[in-house]
């Protein structure tokens, strides 16, 4: 099935779909980690069509497509960091992230930097611990008047 997996770049017509994706995958798998309130306000991000329509235009943004589906998002910023990472809800634990995460690793690199560096979330944690990523520190981060614990993560190419 994955074998028909295309990454590709983003573009704006792909918007819908990864603002569905954004919310609905907050919404499902991390909010295990985090409570309502928290979910909520993370998730109502995906409403800010212009920001995520800056993003397609201003970063290196790929989608990961299964069977003209977007099953998976990932976004460098500043040529080294890891921005967001994304995969659709029913399609997690696929290999689909780890594919994603490959390309923008091999992205950094030939960027010119040696260390690709990302604020990642705690239901996260277990992803990039796998994928070699060491924790630079834990943190606290305000969104919409909610406070997350996250987690800034590195490794060195």
């Amino acid at each position: 099935m994955l074998e028909d997996l295309e990454i590709r770049e983003a573009t704006q017509d792909d918007l819908p779909e990864i603002t569905a994706l954004f919310r609905d995958t907050i919404r499902t798998v991390n909010s295990r980690d985090y409570s309502d309130r928290q979910v909520d306000a993370w998730a109502s991000g995906a409403e800010d069509s212009k920001k995520w329509l800056d993003r397609i235009k201003k970063f290196y943004f790929l989608v990961a497509e299964l069977n003209n589906q977007i099953v998976g998002f990932s976004y460098l910023k500043s040529g080294y960091y890891l921005d967001g990472l994304y995969v659709h809800k029913d399609f997690q634990r696929q290999t689909i992230a780890s594919k994603l995460l490959r390309i923008m690793e091999s992205r950094v690199s030939m960027n010119g930097f040696e260390t690709i560096k990302s604020d990642i979330s705690i239901t996260a944690l277990d992803f990039f611990d796998s994928h070699f990523y060491e924790v630079e520190k834990k943190q606290k981060k305000s969104m919409k008047g909610m406070v997350f614990a996250n987690y800034i993560v590195y490794k060195d190419l």
